[in-house]
């Protein structure tokens, strides 16, 4: 039975008789994970906490972490201390790091001491480092192996000790004070003699990352390297956990909506579709309120030419268009060195270069939006007015190129800064041009009529 299926049950499951509930019960302990958790994210609250109830031990434990972090906090204070325990005794070390990071820390004291001492001690660990970093995402259940055994004594360590680790696909050998030495797949494993030894197999050529490595830097090197595990190791080169390719599509998940969000101006980066209006407004209204400084700055430069406007109205029609175009040109240059430098594709040493390619494909634009603007304003204006529509076609062009400049330069400019990039907001960038462009237009707009007059 699909998830949409599930769906089409009455509304309320409050208001279920017995049969429906021992259905959807079995619907739910059969379904695939992530669509149970989709499911009982999208019901209301109360519904929620009956849902999940509706689920055995080990698959709760396994829908649980495919759950938004605000639903898990809602469960957690609606289930009782014993299940909740449970659920957080059997998640990945990182899932549970993660899901504390979202709680209040008064909430987490209390869950910590629920743990075994052992998981305490893994998740005070991981939370111990600082955020955005490859110790704060990585797990530590990984099959880490010793040297000197044979093929078949670690295909059968694996089977009997690593049955509940993240992942098998990649083993790690260490000494015995935990110190990296080499890899070996589990591809390699199969497909070598039961008798061969390990050390003649497992590749000493190790690529890894400290605890310290910025996560975005950790999904940069696994993608490089085609990896579905990466190991992280300590100012000791000590092995202590291993990042997963699903955590680093979360990580690059999460980049790519804080770049957009910043770049909308969305205060931190970080606000999801379905969060409270009161997080909503926190996050939106103190740029908003910035940005009408700004707004007043373009304001300002168009007050002055308040006559201007009355003898040539028709340039209450071509001002809008003006700084519309320009600043979308400004937003599509922003939006593409803002996303190069966050892929790595770039660095503040290419900017020459990215300009001189920018200002090569903003020549033409500025030749194209300039001559359509012309066209347009020649349409628009009274034969005796048409003069102006040369005067607007150029500053479209001139605008359009300090566009694609100030959209390659700024973001190279804070990233050597070692500032994030998508500070440059496109609202803040097309406010600007629009003050440059308006006090340009009307500028040489009153030039002309002094000398016209």
């Amino acid at each position: 039975m699909l998830i949409q299926d599930v769906r089409n049950y009455a509304i309320n499951i409050a208001d279920f008789g017995v049969t429906d509930l021992n259905e959807l019960k079995w619907d739910l302990n059969h379904l695939p994970a992530v669509d149970v958790g989709e499911y009982i994210a999208n019901l209301a609250r109360k519904q929620r906490a009956i849902a999940f109830r509706l689920l055995n031990k080990n698959r709760a434990i396994d829908v649980f972490e495919y759950l938004p972090a605000e639903v898990q906090e809602q469960l957690i204070n609606s289930l009782h201390d014993v299940r909740v325990a449970q659920i957080l005794e059997a998640m990945s070390p990182d899932e549970r790091a993660e899901l504390f990071d979202e709680l209040p820390a008064k909430v987490v004291k209390r869950l910590l001491h629920s743990l075994s001492p052992q998981q305490r001690q893994v998740t005070a660990t991981i939370l111990g480092y600082p955020e955005g970093t490859a110790g704060r995402v990585m797990t530590t259940e990984y099959v880490r192996l010793q040297q000197g055994l044979t093929v078949r004594e670690v295909l059968n360590k694996i089977r009997c000790q690593d049955e509940d680790k993240e992942t098998i696909y990649y083993a790690y050998v260490t000494d015995g004070n935990r110190k990296l030495i080499s890899v070996v797949s589990l591809r390699q494993l199969l497909f070598s003699y039961p008798d061969a030894l390990l050390g003649d197999i497992a590749s000493g050529k190790v690529i890894r990352a400290t605890t310290n490595t910025p996560e975005r830097e950790v999904a940069k090197i696994m993608k490089r390297y085609d990896l579905i595990a990466l190991p992280v190791v300590d100012k000791e080169d000590r092995l202590v956990g291993i990042v997963t390719i699903d955590d680093v599509v979360d990580i690059i998940d999460e980049e790519a909506t804080e770049e957009i969000q910043k770049l909308a101006g969305v205060t931190g980066g970080d606000e999801a579709a379905l969060c409270s209006p009161q997080v909503t407004l926190r996050k939106r209204l103190p740029w908003l309120l910035g940005n009408i400084g700004l707004y007043i700055a373009a304001a300002s430069a168009i007050a002055p030419f308040q006559e201007v406007i009355k003898i040539v109205p028709v340039l209450a029609i071509i001002m809008p268009i003006l700084a519309n175009s320009s600043g979308n040109v400004a937003f599509q240059v922003l939006s593409v060195t803002v996303r190069g430098l966050g892929l790595g594709e770039v660095t503040p040493k290419d900017t020459m270069t990215l300009l001189r390619k920018e200002l090569t494909a903003g020549l033409g634009t500025a030749i194209g939006l300039g001559l359509a603007l012309t066209t347009l304003s020649m349409m628009w204006s009274p034969p005796d007015e048409r003069w102006v529509s040369f005067v607007a076609g150029s500053v479209m062009a001139v605008n359009v190129l300090i566009a694609v400049t100030l959209g390659t330069v700024l973001p190279m400019g804070l990233k050597r800064l070692n500032l994030d990039p998508a500070l440059i907001s496109g609202p803040l960038m097309t406010t600007t041009l629009d003050a440059v462009g308006f006090m340009t237009f009307l500028s040489l707009i009153s030039f002309a009529l002094q000398v016209f007059s």
